[in-house]
């Protein structure tokens, strides 16, 4: 769950930006709230908070195409932190602040990533 500076800007950012899911709206005013589904799970925006997010909170989004998604983030005009990589642990990786800071990394997982074995496989 955050709770946004600005309520209505990240809520567009993640809606109309990211092409997030709205599965649930609730409430009225400051206490209104936002619930987007995320596949295996959900991303709670919900009334107006004056601090920003703290700098060691990261929200991770897995990806299909992490390039993609790149592409069309930059011409959505969104500030790119850090261009689409491979890290050394092999998980392609774009990190993207959302309107409050917080920094939000896209992770593409390759096909022949060990997090795509079939976990059955390792015992």
């Amino acid at each position: 769950m955050f709770h946004p500076r600005d309520f209505d800007r990240s809520v567009a950012f993640y809606r109309d930006t990211l092409g997030l899911h709205p599965m649930r709206e609730f409430g009225e005013g400051r206490s209104r709230g936002v619930v987007f589904f995320l596949g295996g799970g959900y991303l709670e925006l919900t009334e107006a908070q004056d601090e920003p997010p703290s700098p060691s909170t990261e929200l991770w989004l897995q990806v299909r195409d992490v390039r993609l998604a790149e592409r069309e983030l930059r011409a959505a005009g969104v500030l790119i932190a850090e261009s689409a990589v491979k890290k050394p642990w092999g998980l392609i990786e774009l990190r993207v602040p959302d309107p409050d800071g917080l920094m939000l990394i896209l992770v593409e997982v390759p096909p022949d990533h060990p997090l795509r074995r079939d976990s059955r496989k390792l015992l």
